[in-house]
């Protein structure tokens, strides 16, 4: 069987406005079968497909002119489109538009908003405003701090919807879970929801999320543990912090600037993991071998997933000096601004 059959069990796409949305039409059997080596046996050692899954998280560089700076207490936080900026201006009492004849402008909070807890409130007020209009989908009632780089002091919190649209620097925990077991090892993957807003029934790793305002990296993914796989604290708490990956990538009048936390987990031959809260469909087991293959020939793994899964392969060897282009593909996963 020849790789070129792959867009038929690919995700059908239904993308919706201002989100990353999909329906997908594959299965765990579809999985299984292109993961495996004798499916395409000629591409071990080419990094093409990695080198493309990097590349559709970090898009429309050349179009960053088209977004003014979001300046708070002479601090760049963020970064809104010209268009989205329009929007913006009949809130004169909570955002002003500079024009600037040297840097080109720039949007700032009004003056009289001068505590987080103020702005955080007259944003919020703005950002239902605009949900209402359409124009902000997919509210989540979660609030990501608005800061100029990580541990900075917090100007605000802003609705994570609205994260892009500001162009702000938002920030998550990822965490692969991993077995080993007669010798090899394998990544516990998880099926997205269908009823999930965002990549629905698209690929996971084992457990990811937003980081909110107010919680730590590692409290925040001891709780995503047990909400997403039903790990207990007694097992998350042995989870490894291993780093960052980052992107920067621009869609329409959206500017997403994540920086994601990685950690590993080795898990027991006996655990099997739980969905809590709804938002995983189903897990299965799969040799790391076979995850790279799924991230190279296919588009079933939800983006940014893409990209903490090749950070795996590269700290656990399976990605080695020999590949051609390895430390290209090895500094793109820090292709944003990772601060």
């Amino acid at each position: 069987m020849k790789p070129t059959n792959l867009r038929s069990v690919s995700a059908s796409t239904e993308v919706s406005a201002g989100a990353a949305s999909f329906t997908p039409t594959f299965s765990w059997d579809d999985v299984v079968r292109v993961s495996q080596p004798e499916f395409n046996p000629n591409d071990y050692s080419n990094l093409r497909g990695f080198f493309d899954k990097i590349k559709a998280c970090n898009r429309g560089a050349e179009l960053q002119s088209e977004f003014l700076p979001f300046v708070v207490e002479d601090q760049i936080v963020g970064y809104i489109h010209k268009g989205f900026a329009e929007k913006l201006r009949s809130f004169e009492d909570v955002f002003i538009l500079s024009k600037d004849n040297c840097d080109g402008g720039k949007v700032m909070l009004h003056q009289s908003l001068k505590s987080a807890d103020d702005r955080t409130r007259a944003v919020g007020e703005v950002i239902k405003c605009l949900a209402e209009n359409e124009l902000i989908p997919g509210i989540r009632n979660e609030l990501f701090p608005v800061t100029s780089s990580y541990g900075a002091p917090v100007f605000f919190s802003l609705e994570r919807a609205a994260a892009p649209y500001f162009g702000i620097k938002a920030y998550g925990v990822h965490m692969n879970g991993y077995v080993e077991k007669d010798e090899q090892k394998f990544l516990w993957l998880g099926k997205r929801s269908l009823v999930k807003s965002t990549f629905p029934g698209m690929l996971d790793h084992l457990v990811a999320g937003g980081l909110p305002h107010g919680i730590a990296c590692g409290e925040n993914l001891i709780k995503e543990c047990e909400e997403e796989a039903g790990i207990p604290r007694t097992l998350s708490s042995r989870a490894i912090s291993v780093g960052a990956v980052s992107y920067s990538d621009i869609d329409g009048h959206r500017f997403k600037r994540d920086v994601l936390f990685t950690y590993d987990l080795k898990l027991p031959e006996s655990f099997v993991p739980n969905n809590q809260d709804g938002e995983v469909e189903s897990f299965k087991l799969i040799p790391v071998k076979h995850v790279a293959n799924i991230i190279k020939r296919t588009d079933f793994f939800k983006t940014n997933c893409n990209i903490v899964i090749i950070d795996f392969l590269f700290r656990h060897g399976y990605i080695t000096p020999e590949c051609f282009g390895y430390l290209d593909l090895l500094q793109s996963l820090k292709s944003g601004d990772c601060s």
